[in-house]
């Protein structure tokens, strides 16, 4: 975390295919503007991963498992997107991930990036007692839009996967806001999601 500063440094990870119209973008910037008023010296990463990321390889995995010192440069440039979003990730006190739920899932792109950023020795590693996250002490919220998949149901896949890397890589204090089924009640669901936005924006404790 950056410690060389009082500001709130907030990372936002949109995923939906839609620029406009996307109720999960809406959510973000909703919770954005809530932030805002709490923590006007906010300070914001914006990372769209809607257009798609490199998906893990063979040269990916051989680069990340290959020491840092002993990394020659066509594994530096297999690793060089993945080293950006990791220190963008590990820059931030609040992560903010807004996704629409695909098929009772998270869309590709939203995997990808967490396929890029799941570093062993970056993000976590392993002990003698299993995997240990190395990003303990921040702070993230889930901002989910389903057309019908009702999130926290036998059928959505995605807030408890999030839920389960969030912790895997040590981020523990999870919060998930959703604005479910929307094609049966669009309106009420996004108003129930910007209410429940409103409180916990509210009380989020200021960085580090």
């Amino acid at each position: 975390m950056n410690h060389t500063t009082n500001a709130l440094n907030v990372l936002t990870v949109t995923a939906s295919a839609r620029q406009q119209g996307s109720v999960s973008r809406g959510l973000v910037a909703h919770l954005l503007d809530r932030l805002r008023a709490h923590h006007p010296d906010l300070q914001l990463r914006e990372r769209d991963v809607s257009a798609g990321l490199p998906v893990v390889d063979a040269d990916w995995i051989g680069a990340s498992y290959t020491p840092a010192e002993q990394r020659d440069a066509a594994q530096r440039a297999a690793l060089a997107q993945s080293d950006a979003l990791v220190r963008e990730l590990q820059d931030a006190d609040v992560l903010v991930i807004g996704t629409p739920i695909y098929n009772f899932s998270i869309p590709a792109s939203l995997k990808a990036w967490i396929d890029q950023v799941a570093r062993v020795g970056e993000t976590f590693r392993y002990t003698e007692s299993g995997p240990q996250g190395l990003l303990r002490g921040r702070q993230a919220f889930l901002l989910l839009a389903s057309g019908g998949t009702p999130v926290g149901s036998d059928i959505d896949f995605a807030s408890g996967y999030l839920r389960q890397v969030l912790g895997f890589l040590g981020i523990e204090d999870v919060t998930v806001i959703a604005a479910d089924r929307i094609m049966q009640q669009q309106d009420e669901a996004v108003a129930a999601a910007q209410r429940r936005i409103a409180e916990t924006a509210a009380a989020l404790r200021a960085a580090a």
